[in-house]
Formats: C-alpha cells, structure tokens, sequence
C-alpha cells in the first residue's frame, strides 16, 4: 500500500469508527507496522490543521476521531436543528428526561421515587418522541422494564455521547436551546390521573429541585460521571464531536 492509498485507508477507518479508532485496530485493518501508521497519521492531522478544512482528527481516549473545528461550530450547530423540527416537551417531561440522562439504565420505578410523582404518562411521552428507549429489564422482583436515552437524544442535544453531558444546573439550558428556546417547554399539563393525591412535581431543573439534585453520581458498572464545563464550553464541545461527512472521495455527531 502506498502512502496515498494508506493515507485514504486510515481517513476512511477513522470516519467509519463509532468510538476512537486506537493505532493497534488501524495497524492491523491496513496490515502495516504501528510505526508506518503512526507517521501517516501525524502527516493527516497536520495537513487537516489548515483553514481551508473544516473538520481536523485529534488523538483521544488512546485513538484518533474526526470533529468539526471550533470556528465552525455556530453554522453546524444551526445546520443540525434545520433538519429536525422544534420539539415540545413539558417541564415534568424534561425533568423526567433529565432523570433518565443522569442515571440510566433506570427503571420507572426509580424515576418514580426520584421524582416524587407518577411518571407512566410522561415515560410514554419520551418514548413516542424516540427521546429514550427501553434497555431491556432489571434482574430484581417484578423485572421492571429499563429505560435509557436514544441516539435521537444524543442529536437532539448536539452531543456525540454520554460523556459530554452537563451538569444538573446547565442542562435545562442545553434542553432550550435544543428544544427551540422557551417555545421549547410548553405549558405544565398533569401526568396521570393518579396524580392527586401525589405530592407535587418539582420545581424547574434550573432552580436546582431537591429531587434532581440528591440523584447520586453513577456507580462503576453504570456511564462514568460528566463534568462540569460552563454552558457555552459545553456547547461548542458538543458540537466539536458532531461527525461531518467530509467531502467525496472522503474528505468531510457528535452535537
């Protein structure tokens, strides 16, 4: 294989991959020495780094992955929710929905006592607009039904994954921004008939509501713990790992 043709073996491989593609996986896909590999690579991402591009590969988490460059982040960002129409969630479906983010895979059951409130109406909900999924059941009594964010989500909120979320205090900012703004949230309505005698819904995630904010951090076997980056940090991060299909022949979401 010529450097030519392994330049473009490695450009494809590393669009291809869902998670960062290491330099063991590419050396053995294209059958040459890590060493050849390497120097490839450092040649790629230097001629990337020029300003006619609009994508650049960067070496994270032990591989290599592609992500849109900071100063084209405003027009990807605008670019993406042009393709979805705005999305109107209320505020107990977002603070549900915030529940699901932050300790999934989670039963009803879980979001139930977190939230203080019967949440089956809203659950349905999030998954009629394919905001969450079911990720199989619970190995307890009962084997309750578990739920987790979708793909939807992650290009909803502009993130590549679960690792980009923000902290508890941002998210409802993230969630207008993605959702449209205010329009976004639309008016309070109940949950479930059941709610009467129920103790009353939280507060806006924004004023910190005491149910939200005791949900312990995720343990080892569920997704690691996010940062905390500022809300415009975390914005221009969310987009940076949107995945542009670069321009034939592979030239140029992560959100």
């Amino acid at each position: 294989m010529n450097p030519t043709e392994l330049k473009g073996a490695l450009e494809a491989i590393i669009y291809a991959a869902d998670e960062p593609a290491t330099l063991d996986q590419i050396a053995n896909a294209v059958g040459e020495e890590k060493s050849v590999v390497r120097a490839a690579l450092d040649e790629m991402i230097a001629g990337y780094a020029g300003e006619e591009r609009g994508m650049e590969i960067r070496a994270v988490a032990g591989g290599y992955r592609f992500y849109t460059k900071p100063q084209h982040h405003d027009v990807v960002r605008r670019f993406i929710k042009s393709l979805r129409p705005p999305l109107r969630l209320t505020m107990p479906a977002l603070e549900t929905l915030a529940v699901v983010s932050y300790r999934q895979p989670v039963t009803g059951p879980e979001i139930q006592e977190i939230r203080g409130v019967n949440v089956s109406g809203v659950i349905k909900t999030l998954l009629e607009k394919r905001l969450i999924t079911t990720a199989g059941r619970k190995a307890v009594m009962g084997r309750p039904i578990l739920y987790r964010t979708s793909k939807e989500f992650l290009m909803r909120f502009g993130l590549s994954d679960l690792d980009e979320l923000p902290s508890l205090k941002e998210f409802e900012q993230l969630a207008r921004a993605a959702l449209g703004s205010d329009e976004g949230i639309a008016a309070v309505e109940p949950e479930d008939s059941t709610l009467d005698s129920a103790p009353p819904a939280v507060d806006a995630i924004a004023t910190e509501p005491a149910a939200i904010s005791e949900m312990a951090p995720p343990s080892s076997s569920e997704p690691p713990s996010v940062s905390q980056p500022h809300a415009e940090e975390l914005a221009d991060s969310a987009v940076g790992r949107t995945q542009v299909e670069p321009p034939k022949p592979r030239a140029e979401s992560a959100s």
